[in-house]
């Protein structure tokens, strides 16, 4: 490991690091050192044999002297006085336990619900690190690791994280999760009638809690969250909404032709954080014409320092990260690009059945994402919008992490008639 860092720069570092201020990590920088002593030691004295996608990522690091030199150098580059891996070894050990476990319930402060986020939260910051995260063969290889991991989620041995005594069904997360608005198919059970994790996560709202706009030129949010930004476009391949970003539409749509309808149009773009109701609807009534998964990287951030790293690097994400593309074409004649974007371990990116080609209605479900929180974008086609009836935030020079709160179904825009 690199030298040591005065620990009142260690703590502003963390207090911009990702996730912190997008809810992932701790509030707390000792609570993620006590976390990763721990899980460094966990991970040491288990006796199972790593999983396959482990396994393959060993396999890339021994044979591709590239990967193996930034993994090496980011592990090195982390000051001596941060917990965490000493070696690749210890990282791909602990990078096996990480993907039989699902996340326990903690109170504020001291949870730790994204461990691969607290895993990499030092490594993402070295130099070495913001080009590993961005290998191709590497970043494949922790997607193939984390399906593992969501494999497990989806299954029924993850759902012992879910009692009512201390877990995600417990008491203080009942009230902190406001459980009450939502469908739980078994109260008395003791996990709430749920087969996994997964299914607890992404759980249904009861439908009074999310009423759709009733009016024919609303425009519905697709999700709840909060404003990151919305901002006019004027060309394919401007770079908007950060300074030095390659952030456009035909980088987010992948391609030019894709692209054209929206110049003239608008980006509307929001954030979830890991409470908030991660289920995604329909902003229009309309006809879905194309649905498809892009996937693309994970636990990359903007090069230049990015003093919130979970909010302004997702104009950055928008372009590079994992995300979904469906395309409406609206009752009001223009086309709608709702863009579910998958942030570190949440790139899970799911639709729903049959969308392709479907008629939808405003509020109708499209898709979820699996565990955690996320970002998501939706595109109006040129001509559509009329006038926002949400404020818009300012994340360069006001506060990122201060958007108006949104819920899903509720009217975020006017369309013109």
């Amino acid at each position: 490991m690199s030298d040591a860092i005065p620990q009142a720069v260690l703590e502003a570092r963390y207090q911009r690091s990702f996730g912190r201020l997008a809810g992932y990590l701790p509030e707390d920088r000792e609570a993620v050192e006590e976390w990763l002593a721990g899980l460094v030691r966990t991970a040491a004295d288990s006796t199972q044999d790593w999983s396959t996608a482990v396994k393959r990522l060993d396999a890339l690091i021994q044979r591709d002297g590239t990967v193996r030199q930034y993994v090496t150098e980011m592990i090195e580059q982390v000051p001596v006085n941060c917990a965490g891996p000493a070696d690749i070894p210890q990282l791909l050990a602990c990078l096996d336990h990480i993907g039989r476990h699902a996340p326990q319930y903690a109170p504020k402060g001291k949870r730790n619900f994204f461990p691969m986020s607290a895993l990499f939260v030092h490594m993402m910051e070295t130099e070495a690190g913001e080009v590993a995260f961005r290998l191709t063969e590497f970043n494949n290889a922790l997607r193939d690791i984390l399906k593992e991991w969501c494999d497990h989620l989806d299954s029924p041995a993850s759902r012992t994280v879910l009692d009512k005594d201390t877990g995600w069904l417990s008491r203080d997360a009942w009230r902190e999760f406001r459980l009450d608005d939502f469908d739980i198919p078994d109260p008395h059970d003791e996990y709430g009638g749920f087969k996994c994790f997964n299914a607890f996560f992404h759980r249904e709202i009861k439908p009074d809690k999310r009423p759709v706009d009733p009016s024919r030129e609303g425009i519905v949010s697709p999700n709840d969250g909060k404003v990151y930004r919305y901002a006019q476009v004027t060309s394919p391949d401007d770079r908007f909404w950060l300074k030095a970003q390659s952030y456009s539409l035909t980088d987010m749509v992948r391609g030019r032709e894709r692209a054209r309808p929206f110049v003239g149009g608008w980006v509307f773009q929001s954030f979830l954080s890991g409470a908030d109701y991660h289920r995604w609807r329909s902003p229009v009534a309309g006809t879905v014409s194309r649905v498809e998964l892009v996937p693309a990287l994970m636990f990359s951030e903007t090069v230049r320092p990015d003093p919130t790293a979970g909010t302004y690097s997702q104009g950055y994400q928008a372009s590079v990260n994992t995300r979904g593309l469906v395309f409406i074409d609206s009752d009001f004649g223009k086309q709608v690009c709702v863009m579910p974007i998958g942030i570190t371990e949440i790139s899970s990116v799911r639709f729903a059945e049959g969308l392709q080609g479907k008629r939808v209605e405003k509020g109708t479900e499209l898709g979820w994402f699996s565990y955690g929180g996320s970002s998501m974008c939706v595109l109006f086609e040129n001509g559509l919008i009329d006038r926002f009836t949400v404020p818009n935030n300012d994340p360069i020079e006001g506060d990122p992490d201060g958007g108006a709160p949104i819920k899903v179904n509720a009217r975020i825009a006017t369309a013109n008639l």
